[in-house]
């Protein structure tokens, strides 16, 4: 049966998926609202901080007050969702323990608290859908393990560019192509030194956070989705940080293939970017040595070979974050999860840091990334992305200089290391 009439059927037996939230900003705040407008599903407990912003969207859709519960006690909160009640809480664990929800989304983007909710979700078999991608090439090859093991559901949403880009990469490989390139557009130049000062007006005019403006511009948002893929399909950058050039939709075929063959890489089976128009799309470059896949090819106006190009032009993040939801309750299927560490997020200091400093995460105007192998990243002894907010400088750091083990001290204490650490050890024994 199609998932769309398995959510039909859902919402006509009055059993839709319920769905909890931790996280509401622009993200998870869109999510409700796209929920409140699907059949079989809706969003029933929301998680913030600030319970503010949940209960402003509750509002805006129409739910009245007398819908709404607002708790942090686990009786309270499981005697609202029995009696068809909105729950909204500053405890995002809470939502882990609810037996009244079937998933949770999460969407807050940061590591530490991605890390804590999905170890929650999986130690009390709760299927978890991760917006957090950063989490993900942190700890997600631990975390989709341990999943396995208990019996429910760790993924990456549909949507981001991640989610979207495994679809193509299994569509060509089902169909027996072989990927050669796997890529998305990135909509700005690359600005390793952007901070949120620097793109404030440019952010606040578009009613976004500055610091998720400055992840953008300064390529980490690109480096944690391809590194995602990367995890996902086995596919490597080509150099640290991708080659990412200017090159426009129509010229991918012909860019994102070997050296020998006229383009610029250095090999096959690669993940990369864009920075020409090309974003929002992502895209698979493909290959084929069948002489007759290549003459039906031209056939159906794909080109004359052997590479080809496969083309999404569009990723809808949390628009489409749903179906990932609904196909782990249904289907109990992952939309990507790390099979293992292929490629890392490291990094590199944003400006000179002096010892003793304590470093803020991503967007800040202290690190921005880039993504190595996991292999170099490892023999570099580099920190990765997620375990290094908070942590602090054990030497002066000059600025575009890699944080390592030697200059870099993380956060021992967070709990995101303390998963990092676990996942190190269970890949050493496994020989990475």
């Amino acid at each position: 049966m199609e998932l769309y009439e398995h959510l039909l059927k859902r919402e006509s037996e009055g059993n839709p998926i319920r769905l909890g939230l931790v996280g509401c900003g622009q993200m998870g705040s869109g999510l409700v609202h796209v929920t409140g407008k699907m059949a079989g599903m809706n969003t029933v407990a929301i998680s913030d901080l600030d319970v503010n912003r949940p209960l402003a969207e509750l509002k805006s859709m129409g739910i009245p007050d007398s819908e709404i519960r607002v708790t942090s006690d686990p009786g309270e909160a499981e005697d609202a969702l029995a009696k068809g009640k909105y729950l909204v809480t500053e405890n995002a664990l809470l939502l882990t323990q609810l037996e009244n929800l079937d998933v949770l989304v999460e969407a807050t983007g940061y590591t530490e608290i991605g890390a804590e909710v999905a170890w929650n979700c999986i130690t009390n078999q709760k299927n978890i859908v991760m917006l957090n991608v950063e989490t993900d090439v942190t700890v997600g090859v631990f975390l989709s393990r341990m999943a396995r093991r208990t019996n429910c559901i760790y993924t990456v949403a549909s949507g981001d560019e991640p989610g979207v880009c495994k679809m193509l990469y299994d569509f060509a490989c089902t169909i027996g192509f072989e990927v050669v390139c796997l890529g998305k557009g990135k909509n700005n130049p690359l600005n390793h030194y952007a901070t949120p000062d620097s793109c404030r007006e440019e952010a606040e005019s578009k009613k976004m956070n500055p610091k998720m403006l400055a992840s953008f511009q300064d390529g980490t948002k690109t480096m944690v989705e391809m590194a995602a893929v990367s995890n996902a399909t086995g596919l490597v950058p080509d150099m640290p940080g991708m080659r990412g050039p200017k090159v426009d939709l129509e010229e991918l075929v012909n860019v994102f293939i070997p050296e020998k063959d006229g383009g610029i890489l250095s090999k096959r089976g690669c993940v990369d970017y864009s920075t020409g128009k090309v974003a929002p799309g992502v895209f698979a470059v493909v290959c084929t040595d069948e002489p007759r896949v290549i003459f039906d090819m031209k056939f159906l106006s794909m080109g004359s070979g052997p590479y080809y190009m496969f083309y999404r032009p569009y990723h809808l993040c949390n628009i489409e974050t749903p179906i990932a939801a609904a196909e782990a309750v249904i289907y109990k299927e992952t939309t990507v999860i790390a099979k293992t560490m292929v490629s890392e997020v490291v990094s590199m200091a944003k400006r000179a840091l002096k010892v003793g400093e304590t470093i803020q995460g991503i967007g800040s105007a202290d690190i921005f990334h880039q993504v190595y192998t996991y292999e170099e990243a490892r023999a570099k002894k580099s920190i990765p992305m997620g375990i290094a907010p908070g942590g602090k400088a054990l030497t002066d750091i000059s600025r575009g200089e890699m944080l390592t083990e030697d200059n870099f001290a993380p956060d021992a204490s967070s709990f995101v290391y303390k998963l990092r650490q676990m996942q190190d050890a269970l890949l050493e024994t496994e020989g990475k």
